[in-house]
């Protein structure tokens, strides 16, 4: 149109221009924006011109030269030379992580503040189940606190997936673990991802983080079973006639529900209703391969009031934290040019090399799967845990005691009929 009329090579060279135009000749927001952006640097770019409201996200790669601009006009003036627009330098230079809650909020609940420390040791999967009012969702949204900070790549990725998906709240690094709660009613696109151009679903916005299913058995049978490949792949792939989009999706699930209907099976005050009948069907909800997949088992009793009322100093989300990230420590040290980061990966040939049981501890082993009734799957999940809990105590060779505790997070296979 020539309104560009003093044109100067060097001005875009190394250059990307990212926006969408709209009509009135503003430059709007895109999502995506820091993964281009990342794509660019590594493709020798060094200048990026980009809408304004963008600029904080793209700022974090210090590498760039960001320009922002609001309209068509900002960029034919800039590239004329009408007007100099400076280099954007982000707002966005506190990279502390923040929570607002913490394990000392929670009173009693000893054995289940155990479990949930050996969850995040190891990286395992967990379920709480428990009667309403119990404080299984309060316990779960806690989870996060005692996780290892984020590494700065891990921010990085994470940041790249809300980028894509639209949901940065400052446009800037992301540097507290993803802690998703989708609701019982979210249809199976909103959960694996998808759409007419695919988004990262819920399960990608929980990369490096926690996806927390409360009431597990409410949730549609189809949207449970899409979560088996990606929990044991760590990645999902959305196939559109545009091509295959693989997301990442390596998330720990925690999840929780009522024994029963009515909520009180096993309750010690309010009197269960239902029938055997219902029981089954209700918990029959969730598939064998679904729990397979899940590590960790713990019932969770309604809080008593001396426990409310006491005044003794609960432990705090940063001391349990210490603990686990020594455990994951040794583990990084054992696992390191093997592929994998914690206990919960551990594949069956590798269980053998790492999770070596002597004399007695096969008896006890065997034991427990004759009294208990255990199945064949959880064989291999009573290991890994006891792998997690002898490196929580600092115990190169797992222990009797590490196998019995371990072996009380599958009893509820035979309790509850699972």
């Amino acid at each position: 149109m020539g309104k560009i009329t003093k044109f100067e090579i060097d001005k875009i060279a190394n250059t990307i221009f990212l926006g969408e135009l709209s009509l009135d000749g503003k430059i709007n927001r895109i999502n995506g924006v820091l993964p281009m952006c990342i794509e660019a640097k590594e493709l020798g770019i060094k200048t990026v011109i980009l809408p304004n409201a963008n600029a904080n996200e793209a700022a974090i790669i210090a590498e760039l030269d960001i320009i922002p601009v609001n309209t068509i006009e900002d960029v034919i003036r800039y590239l004329n030379n009408e007007y100099k627009i400076e280099k954007y330098k982000t707002t966005n230079t506190d990279f502390q992580e923040r929570y607002n809650i913490d394990f000392a909020e929670v009173k009693g609940q000893e054995n289940v503040k155990r479990a949930l420390e050996i969850t995040a040791a190891g990286g395992h999967n967990c379920v709480m189940i428990g009667s309403p009012g119990s404080g299984k969702t309060m316990l779960a949204k806690r989870i996060v606190t005692i996780l290892p900070k984020l590494t700065i790549d891990e921010a990085m990725e994470i940041t790249k997936i809300h980028s894509i998906a639209g949901m940065l709240e400052n446009d800037g690094i992301i540097m507290n673990r993803p802690f998703r709660m989708p609701h019982h009613t979210v249809p199976i696109s909103t959960m694996v991802g998808g759409g007419k151009v695919p988004r990262p679903g819920e399960i990608s916005l929980a990369h490096d983080g926690v996806l927390f299913l409360d009431e597990l058995t409410e949730f549609n049978r189809n949207i449970l079973e899409s979560l088996r490949e990606p929990l044991e792949n760590r990645e999902i792939i959305i196939n559109r006639l545009s091509g295959n989009y693989i997301y990442p999706c390596n998330f720990m699930l925690i999840a929780s529900m009522n024994p029963c209907p009515c909520g009180y099976y096993g309750d010690i005050e309010k009197e269960c209703k239902c029938t055997e009948q219902e029981k089954h069907r209700y918990l029959r909800k969730i598939s064998g391969p679904l729990m397979d997949r899940i590590d960790i088992q713990v019932e969770v009793n309604s809080v008593k009031y001396d426990n409310l009322n006491s005044e003794k100093t609960e432990e705090s989300s940063e001391e349990i934290r210490e603990r686990v990230n020594k455990a994951r420590k040794i583990q990084k040290q054992r696992y390191d040019g093997i592929g994998i980061y914690s206990n919960s990966e551990l594949t069956p040939s590798l269980l053998e090399k790492f999770c070596k049981l002597d004399k007695s501890g096969k008896a006890i082993l065997k034991n427990a799967f004759e009294k208990l009734g255990l199945s064949a799957r959880a064989y291999s999940r009573i290991l890994k845990v006891a792998r997690t809990i002898a490196d929580l105590d600092e115990s190169h060779n797992i222990k009797e005691k590490h196998l019995l505790e371990a072996i009380q997070y599958r009893s509820l296979d035979k309790k509850y009929e699972m």
